[in-house]
């Protein structure tokens, strides 16, 4: 995958993502908004240091390692015949999610409600608490399955994959992703952490 300039990265600044959705969607993983190489990729999550990719990997969730940094054709279709939809709470890419504003979480998420009803997938995963409270206004939430599903679907909030979240790891993300994936009736391999 290329390498992007900041100043061509740049010319991606508020630059919408196509949402990866299928037919048969069973999990439907939600991001906080595109990254700037996101958007110039088309690819959600990418990003040299974003772990989502590799967390999926050693999870099992899929069969191949996916580049970080951008997918191709084939990368995609995967993650479609698995029923893996992607999409974000606010569709506008930022350099940085402090970008956003409260008022653009709350759109984004009544319109993720719009477009889950519209999917029908059995579970709904949220990368990111802080995104989830301030985008739903359930200030007290806390990561794992919530008690209110989404437009019919059972709801966790999982942590952000983003190299900022420096607590987090491959594996202790891809520990927090089996449990939804598995929810949602993904088919699954055997997890690849340490222990498994």
């Amino acid at each position: 995958m290329s390498r992007f300039t900041r100043a061509e990265l740049e010319a991606f600044r508020d630059a919408e993502v196509d949402d990866l959705v299928g037919d048969d969607v069973r999990l439907v993983v939600v991001g906080i908004n595109p990254g700037l190489m996101t958007a110039a990729t088309n690819t959600h999550f990418a990003h040299p240091s974003n772990r989502f990719y590799p967390a999926l990997h050693l999870a099992g969730i899929v069969d191949r390692a996916i580049p970080p940094d951008g997918m191709d054709d084939d990368d995609r279709t995967h993650l479609l015949a698995r029923g893996i939809a992607i999409t974000n709470v606010v569709r506008r890419a930022t350099a940085r999610a402090s970008e956003l504003t409260t008022q653009e979480y709350r759109d984004g998420a009544a319109e993720l409600v719009e477009r889950v009803a519209d999917w029908h997938p059995t579970v709904v995963a949220i990368a990111g608490l802080t995104a989830y409270r301030t985008a739903f206004g359930v200030r007290s939430a806390v990561a794992g399955e919530q008690p209110d599903g989404l437009a019919g679907a059972r709801l966790w909030v999982v942590p952000n994959p983003s190299g900022l979240n420096a607590h987090e790891t491959a594996e202790s993300l891809a520990r927090a992703y089996r449990e939804p994936a598995e929810a949602a009736g993904v088919e699954l391999s055997s997890p690849r952490w340490a222990d498994a």
